[in-house]
Protein backbone atom coordinates (compact mmCIF):
# COMPACT_ATOMS: atom_id res chain seq x y z
CA UNK A 1 0.00 0.00 0.00
CA UNK A 2 1.21 3.62 -0.96
CA UNK A 3 2.14 5.91 1.82
CA UNK A 4 0.37 8.93 -0.70
CA UNK A 5 -2.79 7.22 0.09
CA UNK A 6 -5.75 9.58 -1.48
CA UNK A 7 -6.94 12.15 1.43
CA UNK A 8 -10.45 12.61 -0.52
CA UNK A 9 -13.12 10.96 -2.09
CA UNK A 10 -16.90 9.93 -0.86
CA UNK A 11 -17.61 6.04 0.86
CA UNK A 12 -20.68 4.66 0.15
CA UNK A 13 -21.58 1.71 3.13
CA UNK A 14 -22.65 -1.87 2.07
CA UNK A 15 -25.55 -1.45 4.29
CA UNK A 16 -28.12 -3.20 2.58
CA UNK A 17 -31.49 -1.02 0.90
CA UNK A 18 -30.38 2.31 2.45
CA UNK A 19 -28.20 5.29 2.11
CA UNK A 20 -24.85 5.92 4.37
CA UNK A 21 -22.64 8.15 1.97
CA UNK A 22 -19.53 9.85 3.89
CA UNK A 23 -17.59 12.78 1.94
CA UNK A 24 -14.31 13.29 3.28
CA UNK A 25 -13.35 16.73 1.80
CA UNK A 26 -9.97 16.76 4.18
CA UNK A 27 -8.37 15.35 7.47
CA UNK A 28 -10.53 17.24 9.69
CA UNK A 29 -13.77 18.18 7.87
CA UNK A 30 -15.88 15.57 6.86
CA UNK A 31 -19.85 14.96 5.47
CA UNK A 32 -22.64 11.99 5.81
CA UNK A 33 -25.35 12.47 3.58
CA UNK A 34 -28.03 9.93 5.57
CA UNK A 35 -27.81 7.07 7.32
CA UNK A 36 -29.08 3.75 7.69
CA UNK A 37 -27.74 2.01 10.71
CA UNK A 38 -28.87 -1.43 10.41
CA UNK A 39 -28.62 -1.99 14.24
CA UNK A 40 -31.59 0.19 14.54
CA UNK A 41 -33.91 -1.34 11.65
CA UNK A 42 -35.92 -4.25 13.33
CA UNK A 43 -36.03 -5.74 10.53
CA UNK A 44 -35.66 -9.59 9.78
CA UNK A 45 -33.87 -8.72 5.96
CA UNK A 46 -31.14 -6.43 8.34
CA UNK A 47 -28.85 -7.88 10.48
CA UNK A 48 -27.96 -6.02 13.68
CA UNK A 49 -24.85 -4.12 12.69
CA UNK A 50 -24.21 -0.91 14.69
CA UNK A 51 -23.17 1.42 11.82
CA UNK A 52 -22.94 4.22 13.68
CA UNK A 53 -20.49 3.03 16.20
CA UNK A 54 -17.85 2.57 13.18
CA UNK A 55 -18.49 5.95 11.76
CA UNK A 56 -17.87 7.59 15.37
CA UNK A 57 -14.94 5.95 15.35
CA UNK A 58 -13.73 6.90 12.13
CA UNK A 59 -14.41 10.40 12.55
CA UNK A 60 -12.29 13.25 13.76
CA UNK A 61 -12.05 14.75 17.06
CA UNK A 62 -12.73 18.26 18.23
CA UNK A 63 -12.03 18.81 22.11
CA UNK A 64 -11.90 15.58 22.52
CA UNK A 65 -15.30 14.56 21.08
CA UNK A 66 -15.77 13.27 17.49
CA UNK A 67 -16.51 15.64 15.33
CA UNK A 68 -18.83 15.69 12.09
CA UNK A 69 -18.79 19.05 9.74
CA UNK A 70 -21.91 18.42 8.45
CA UNK A 71 -24.87 15.92 8.33
CA UNK A 72 -27.70 16.59 5.15
CA UNK A 73 -30.89 14.32 5.27
CA UNK A 74 -31.81 14.04 1.95
CA UNK A 75 -35.80 13.29 3.09
CA UNK A 76 -37.23 11.57 6.03
CA UNK A 77 -37.71 7.89 4.73
CA UNK A 78 -36.40 5.28 7.66
CA UNK A 79 -33.86 4.01 5.62
CA UNK A 80 -32.07 7.39 5.08
CA UNK A 81 -32.29 8.62 8.86
CA UNK A 82 -32.15 5.36 10.78
CA UNK A 83 -29.48 5.87 14.32
CA UNK A 84 -29.56 9.95 13.77
CA UNK A 85 -30.57 9.78 17.39
CA UNK A 86 -27.62 7.69 18.35
CA UNK A 87 -25.38 9.60 16.24
CA UNK A 88 -26.37 13.01 17.48
CA UNK A 89 -25.77 11.75 21.36
CA UNK A 90 -22.21 10.54 20.05
CA UNK A 91 -21.11 13.24 17.58
CA UNK A 92 -20.81 17.12 17.81
CA UNK A 93 -22.53 17.50 14.31
CA UNK A 94 -21.24 20.96 13.15
CA UNK A 95 -24.51 21.58 10.84
CA UNK A 96 -27.28 20.33 9.47
CA UNK A 97 -28.89 20.64 6.42
CA UNK A 98 -32.75 20.01 6.21
CA UNK A 99 -35.53 20.42 3.94
CA UNK A 100 -38.85 22.45 4.68
CA UNK A 101 -40.67 19.23 4.04
CA UNK A 102 -40.45 17.93 7.80
CA UNK A 103 -41.99 21.14 8.93
CA UNK A 104 -44.93 20.77 6.93
CA UNK A 105 -45.68 16.97 7.80
CA UNK A 106 -45.11 18.09 11.64
CA UNK A 107 -47.94 20.94 10.77
CA UNK A 108 -50.37 18.43 9.05
CA UNK A 109 -51.36 15.64 9.23
CA UNK A 110 -50.13 12.73 7.19
CA UNK A 111 -50.61 9.07 6.59
CA UNK A 112 -47.19 7.86 6.49
CA UNK A 113 -45.64 8.72 9.93
CA UNK A 114 -42.48 9.95 10.60
CA UNK A 115 -40.23 7.46 12.43
CA UNK A 116 -38.27 8.23 16.09
CA UNK A 117 -35.30 9.17 14.13
CA UNK A 118 -36.95 11.48 11.43
CA UNK A 119 -38.40 13.24 14.59
CA UNK A 120 -35.40 13.73 16.56
CA UNK A 121 -33.76 14.94 13.28
CA UNK A 122 -36.44 17.01 13.10
CA UNK A 123 -36.61 18.53 17.06
CA UNK A 124 -32.78 18.84 16.47
CA UNK A 125 -33.53 21.20 13.40
CA UNK A 126 -36.27 23.42 15.29
CA UNK A 127 -33.18 23.80 17.95
CA UNK A 128 -30.75 25.06 15.61
CA UNK A 129 -33.24 27.57 13.68
CA UNK A 130 -33.94 29.18 17.25
CA UNK A 131 -30.37 28.85 18.19
CA UNK A 132 -29.46 30.75 14.93
CA UNK A 133 -31.91 32.98 15.57
CA UNK A 134 -30.84 34.19 18.98
CA UNK A 135 -26.92 34.75 17.48
CA UNK A 136 -28.21 36.72 15.41
CA UNK A 137 -30.19 39.17 17.91
CA UNK A 138 -27.25 39.24 20.31
CA UNK A 139 -24.97 40.21 16.86
CA UNK A 140 -22.79 37.19 16.69
CA UNK A 141 -22.24 34.43 14.24
CA UNK A 142 -24.14 30.69 15.35
CA UNK A 143 -21.35 28.48 16.87
CA UNK A 144 -20.32 25.07 15.51
CA UNK A 145 -23.14 22.66 16.51
CA UNK A 146 -26.02 25.44 16.56
CA UNK A 147 -25.37 25.60 12.67
CA UNK A 148 -28.56 24.92 10.45
CA UNK A 149 -28.94 25.42 6.36
CA UNK A 150 -32.52 24.75 4.88
CA UNK A 151 -32.65 23.52 1.74
CA UNK A 152 -35.59 24.41 -0.45
CA UNK A 153 -38.64 26.63 -0.12
CA UNK A 154 -41.92 26.22 0.66
CA UNK A 155 -45.36 27.82 0.24
CA UNK A 156 -46.15 27.31 3.72
CA UNK A 157 -42.41 29.16 4.68
CA UNK A 158 -44.43 31.98 6.88
CA UNK A 159 -45.63 29.27 8.96
CA UNK A 160 -42.06 28.52 10.35
CA UNK A 161 -39.44 29.98 12.20
CA UNK A 162 -36.85 29.21 9.69
CA UNK A 163 -38.62 31.51 7.62
CA UNK A 164 -36.73 34.24 9.42
CA UNK A 165 -33.59 33.16 8.77
CA UNK A 166 -30.90 35.30 6.71
CA UNK A 167 -30.53 33.96 3.83
CA UNK A 168 -27.01 32.63 4.41
CA UNK A 169 -29.12 30.09 6.37
CA UNK A 170 -31.33 29.08 3.11
CA UNK A 171 -30.48 27.44 -0.04
CA UNK A 172 -32.19 25.46 -3.01
CA UNK A 173 -31.74 24.85 -6.47
CA UNK A 174 -29.55 26.89 -8.39
CA UNK A 175 -27.05 27.45 -5.63
CA UNK A 176 -23.82 26.31 -4.75
CA UNK A 177 -22.15 25.55 -1.40
CA UNK A 178 -18.51 25.71 -0.61
CA UNK A 179 -18.33 26.32 3.22
CA UNK A 180 -18.79 23.79 5.58
CA UNK A 181 -19.70 24.89 9.14
CA UNK A 182 -17.33 27.53 8.52
CA UNK A 183 -14.81 25.77 7.03
CA UNK A 184 -14.04 27.51 3.71
CA UNK A 185 -13.21 24.87 0.63
CA UNK A 186 -13.96 26.67 -2.07
CA UNK A 187 -10.60 25.26 -3.38
CA UNK A 188 -11.58 21.52 -3.15
CA UNK A 189 -15.27 21.29 -2.72
CA UNK A 190 -18.45 22.28 -4.46
CA UNK A 191 -22.33 21.40 -3.62
CA UNK A 192 -24.69 22.47 -6.66
CA UNK A 193 -28.41 21.88 -5.14
CA UNK A 194 -30.69 20.65 -8.04
CA UNK A 195 -33.93 19.96 -5.78
CA UNK A 196 -36.48 19.81 -3.91
CA UNK A 197 -38.22 22.45 -6.02
CA UNK A 198 -40.64 24.88 -4.71
CA UNK A 199 -43.89 23.03 -7.08
CA UNK A 200 -42.97 19.81 -5.18
CA UNK A 201 -43.65 21.23 -1.70
CA UNK A 202 -46.54 19.10 -1.29
CA UNK A 203 -45.62 16.13 -3.02
CA UNK A 204 -45.22 12.71 -2.02
CA UNK A 205 -41.83 12.37 0.61
CA UNK A 206 -39.46 10.70 -1.84
CA UNK A 207 -40.39 13.71 -4.15
CA UNK A 208 -38.47 16.60 -1.72
CA UNK A 209 -35.78 14.57 -1.54
CA UNK A 210 -32.60 16.87 -1.67
CA UNK A 211 -30.95 16.62 -4.98
CA UNK A 212 -27.15 17.71 -5.25
CA UNK A 213 -23.87 17.35 -7.35
CA UNK A 214 -21.19 16.87 -5.38
CA UNK A 215 -17.55 18.08 -6.51
CA UNK A 216 -13.98 17.29 -5.30
CA UNK A 217 -11.26 18.48 -6.62
CA UNK A 218 -7.66 17.77 -5.96
CA UNK A 219 -4.94 20.54 -5.63
CA UNK A 220 -3.38 20.42 -9.01
CA UNK A 221 -6.81 20.54 -10.75
CA UNK A 222 -8.00 16.75 -10.88
CA UNK A 223 -11.89 16.60 -9.82
CA UNK A 224 -14.33 13.91 -9.77
CA UNK A 225 -18.26 14.52 -9.83
CA UNK A 226 -20.80 12.35 -7.66
CA UNK A 227 -24.75 13.15 -8.29
CA UNK A 228 -26.98 12.37 -5.64
CA UNK A 229 -30.31 12.42 -6.11
CA UNK A 230 -32.14 10.77 -3.16
CA UNK A 231 -35.44 8.73 -3.90
CA UNK A 232 -36.45 11.05 -6.78
CA UNK A 233 -38.07 9.18 -9.12
CA UNK A 234 -38.64 10.04 -13.41
CA UNK A 235 -40.15 13.52 -13.42
CA UNK A 236 -38.41 15.30 -11.10
CA UNK A 237 -35.27 13.99 -12.36
CA UNK A 238 -36.12 14.97 -15.90
CA UNK A 239 -36.84 18.30 -14.55
CA UNK A 240 -33.90 18.79 -13.41
CA UNK A 241 -32.22 17.86 -16.85
CA UNK A 242 -34.19 20.28 -18.39
CA UNK A 243 -33.94 22.78 -16.26
CA UNK A 244 -30.17 22.98 -15.66
CA UNK A 245 -29.75 21.94 -19.85
CA UNK A 246 -32.00 25.32 -20.51
CA UNK A 247 -29.45 27.61 -18.47
CA UNK A 248 -26.02 26.34 -20.26
CA UNK A 249 -25.44 24.51 -16.82
CA UNK A 250 -24.53 21.06 -18.12
CA UNK A 251 -21.49 21.10 -15.96
CA UNK A 252 -23.40 20.98 -12.51
CA UNK A 253 -24.98 17.64 -14.50
CA UNK A 254 -21.76 15.80 -15.26
CA UNK A 255 -20.95 12.85 -13.15
CA UNK A 256 -18.42 10.63 -12.58
CA UNK A 257 -20.32 8.65 -9.81
CA UNK A 258 -24.27 8.61 -10.41
CA UNK A 259 -25.82 7.20 -6.88
CA UNK A 260 -29.12 5.23 -8.59
CA UNK A 261 -31.91 7.26 -7.34
CA UNK A 262 -34.23 5.06 -4.75
CA UNK A 263 -31.56 2.48 -4.26
CA UNK A 264 -32.17 0.87 -8.11
CA UNK A 265 -36.08 1.68 -8.34
CA UNK A 266 -38.09 0.76 -12.14
CA UNK A 267 -39.60 4.31 -11.43
CA UNK A 268 -36.81 6.45 -11.92
CA UNK A 269 -37.24 5.29 -15.82
CA UNK A 270 -40.35 2.95 -16.08
CA UNK A 271 -43.80 4.30 -16.37
CA UNK A 272 -46.73 2.95 -15.97
CA UNK A 273 -49.21 2.30 -18.87
CA UNK A 274 -52.05 0.15 -19.52
CA UNK A 275 -50.80 -1.80 -16.66
CA UNK A 276 -47.89 -1.97 -18.46
CA UNK A 277 -43.85 -0.66 -17.60
CA UNK A 278 -43.07 1.39 -20.53
CA UNK A 279 -39.35 2.83 -20.72
CA UNK A 280 -38.60 6.63 -20.37
CA UNK A 281 -36.13 6.70 -22.97
CA UNK A 282 -35.44 10.63 -22.15
CA UNK A 283 -33.79 10.05 -18.96
CA UNK A 284 -31.70 7.20 -19.67
CA UNK A 285 -30.25 9.38 -22.94
CA UNK A 286 -29.95 12.37 -19.79
CA UNK A 287 -27.88 10.27 -17.81
CA UNK A 288 -25.94 8.98 -21.13
CA UNK A 289 -24.67 12.39 -21.78
CA UNK A 290 -23.75 13.80 -18.82
CA UNK A 291 -21.90 10.67 -17.98
CA UNK A 292 -17.91 11.40 -17.46
CA UNK A 293 -15.52 9.20 -18.99
CA UNK A 294 -15.32 5.61 -17.24
CA UNK A 295 -17.92 6.89 -15.10
CA UNK A 296 -19.76 4.15 -12.75
CA UNK A 297 -23.49 3.71 -11.23
CA UNK A 298 -23.74 2.92 -7.57
CA UNK A 299 -27.45 1.13 -6.46
CA UNK A 300 -27.27 1.51 -2.49
CA UNK A 301 -29.05 -1.96 -2.22
CA UNK A 302 -29.53 -5.20 -1.44
CA UNK A 303 -28.51 -7.61 -3.86
CA UNK A 304 -30.44 -6.90 -7.22
CA UNK A 305 -32.88 -10.10 -7.91
CA UNK A 306 -32.63 -12.29 -11.02
CA UNK A 307 -36.35 -10.85 -12.04
CA UNK A 308 -38.53 -8.34 -10.63
CA UNK A 309 -41.58 -9.76 -9.02
CA UNK A 310 -44.57 -7.02 -8.59
CA UNK A 311 -45.11 -5.23 -6.21
CA UNK A 312 -41.93 -5.89 -4.87
CA UNK A 313 -39.56 -2.68 -3.45
CA UNK A 314 -36.75 -1.89 -5.13
CA UNK A 315 -33.67 -2.82 -6.14
CA UNK A 316 -35.18 -3.82 -9.45
CA UNK A 317 -33.83 -6.28 -12.00
CA UNK A 318 -35.15 -4.04 -15.13
CA UNK A 319 -33.71 -0.67 -13.18
CA UNK A 320 -30.09 -2.17 -12.97
CA UNK A 321 -30.21 -4.38 -16.78
CA UNK A 322 -30.83 -0.17 -18.04
CA UNK A 323 -28.12 1.18 -16.01
CA UNK A 324 -25.46 -1.78 -17.82
CA UNK A 325 -26.82 0.14 -20.26
CA UNK A 326 -25.14 2.86 -19.96
CA UNK A 327 -22.24 1.94 -17.99
CA UNK A 328 -20.47 -0.23 -15.29
CA UNK A 329 -23.21 -0.83 -11.98
CA UNK A 330 -22.38 -1.69 -8.97
CA UNK A 331 -24.66 -2.63 -5.67
CA UNK A 332 -23.12 -1.98 -2.48
CA UNK A 333 -24.28 -5.60 -1.38
CA UNK A 334 -22.21 -7.28 -3.81
CA UNK A 335 -19.06 -5.31 -4.19
CA UNK A 336 -17.24 -7.47 -4.77
CA UNK A 337 -19.51 -10.22 -4.02
CA UNK A 338 -22.40 -10.98 -2.09
CA UNK A 339 -20.40 -13.25 0.19
CA UNK A 340 -17.72 -10.29 1.53
CA UNK A 341 -19.27 -6.75 0.54
CA UNK A 342 -16.79 -4.20 0.74
CA UNK A 343 -17.55 -0.11 0.82
CA UNK A 344 -17.65 1.13 -2.57
CA UNK A 345 -14.97 3.62 -2.51
CA UNK A 346 -14.56 6.95 -5.06
CA UNK A 347 -11.54 8.50 -4.32
CA UNK A 348 -9.92 11.66 -6.16
CA UNK A 349 -6.39 12.52 -6.54
CA UNK A 350 -3.51 14.00 -8.58
CA UNK A 351 -3.83 10.61 -10.79
CA UNK A 352 -7.35 11.39 -11.65
CA UNK A 353 -10.88 10.05 -9.67
CA UNK A 354 -12.50 6.58 -9.64
CA UNK A 355 -13.60 3.65 -7.80
CA UNK A 356 -10.80 2.28 -6.14
CA UNK A 357 -10.57 -1.41 -6.48
CA UNK A 358 -11.30 -4.35 -3.90
CA UNK A 359 -7.83 -5.24 -3.05
CA UNK A 360 -7.07 -1.74 -2.55
CA UNK A 361 -9.86 -1.50 -0.57
CA UNK A 362 -8.62 -4.66 1.68
CA UNK A 363 -5.18 -3.33 1.86
CA UNK A 364 -6.28 0.07 2.93
CA UNK A 365 -8.26 -1.57 6.02
CA UNK A 366 -5.88 -4.02 6.86
CA UNK A 367 -3.23 -1.11 7.43
CA UNK A 368 -5.58 1.12 9.47
CA UNK A 369 -6.29 -2.07 12.03
CA UNK A 370 -2.53 -2.56 11.88
CA UNK A 371 -2.08 0.71 12.68
CA UNK A 372 -0.22 1.92 9.75
CA UNK A 373 -0.14 5.78 8.84
CA UNK A 374 -0.10 7.69 5.88
CA UNK A 375 1.33 10.95 5.18
CA UNK A 376 -1.82 11.68 3.65
CA UNK A 377 -5.33 10.49 3.54
CA UNK A 378 -5.53 8.80 7.24
CA UNK A 379 -9.24 9.99 7.41
CA UNK A 380 -10.56 8.69 3.80
CA UNK A 381 -8.80 5.82 5.01
CA UNK A 382 -10.35 5.05 8.48
CA UNK A 383 -14.03 5.80 6.79
CA UNK A 384 -13.17 2.95 4.46
CA UNK A 385 -11.50 0.92 7.08
CA UNK A 386 -15.15 1.17 9.56
CA UNK A 387 -17.35 0.45 6.11
CA UNK A 388 -15.65 -2.62 5.76
CA UNK A 389 -15.88 -3.80 8.86
CA UNK A 390 -19.41 -2.71 8.63
CA UNK A 391 -19.42 -5.33 5.88
CA UNK A 392 -17.41 -7.47 7.39
CA UNK A 393 -20.30 -7.87 10.30
CA UNK A 394 -23.18 -7.71 7.82
CA UNK A 395 -21.81 -11.08 5.99
CA UNK A 396 -21.11 -13.05 9.30
CA UNK A 397 -24.23 -12.27 10.44
CA UNK A 398 -26.13 -12.60 7.37
CA UNK A 399 -24.27 -15.96 7.11
CA UNK A 400 -25.51 -17.38 10.62
CA UNK A 401 -28.91 -16.51 9.75
CA UNK A 402 -29.35 -17.92 6.65
CA UNK A 403 -26.45 -20.52 6.35
CA UNK A 404 -24.71 -18.23 3.83
CA UNK A 405 -25.20 -16.56 0.37
CA UNK A 406 -24.39 -18.94 -1.57
CA UNK A 407 -28.15 -19.46 -2.83
CA UNK A 408 -28.55 -15.94 -3.45
CA UNK A 409 -25.14 -15.97 -5.29
CA UNK A 410 -26.30 -19.31 -7.03
CA UNK A 411 -29.44 -17.69 -8.14
CA UNK A 412 -27.59 -14.74 -9.91
CA UNK A 413 -24.94 -16.94 -11.50
CA UNK A 414 -28.07 -19.00 -13.14
CA UNK A 415 -29.47 -16.04 -14.60
CA UNK A 416 -26.32 -13.92 -15.81
CA UNK A 417 -24.48 -17.27 -16.58
CA UNK A 418 -22.10 -18.71 -14.59
CA UNK A 419 -18.83 -17.45 -16.08
CA UNK A 420 -20.72 -13.80 -16.70
CA UNK A 421 -18.82 -12.26 -13.49
CA UNK A 422 -19.36 -8.58 -13.72
CA UNK A 423 -15.77 -6.70 -14.36
CA UNK A 424 -14.31 -4.63 -11.49
CA UNK A 425 -15.06 -0.72 -12.84
CA UNK A 426 -12.06 1.05 -14.58
CA UNK A 427 -10.78 3.99 -12.83
CA UNK A 428 -8.53 5.20 -9.95
CA UNK A 429 -5.84 2.49 -9.26
CA UNK A 430 -6.32 0.52 -12.32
Amino acid sequence: MAEEHPDMGVVFWPVGTGDSTTIVVSEEVVMQVDLHDMDKANDDDNPEVPVVDRLVEALPTVGGRPYLAVFVLTHADKDHCLGFADLLDKVDIGELWATPRLWREFEQAVDEKLCEDAKAFQAEAERRVKAVKKAIEEEREPVSGDRVIVIGYDTDHDKHAYDELPEQYKSGPGKSITTLDGHSCEERFEVFIHAPFAADCAAERNDTSVAMQVTLTEAGGECGKILLFGDLAHETIMKIFTFSEARKREHYLEWDVLLAPHHCSKKVMFLPEDGEDVLQQDIMDAFARHARDEAVIIASSGVIPSSDEPGKNPPHRKAADEYEEITELICTMEWPDADTPHPIVFAVDADGAGVLREATVAATHTAVIEGKAWRRGRRLAAVTSAAAVVGSDVAKARGKASGGTDRIRAAIAADRGAGDVAPPPVGFGQ
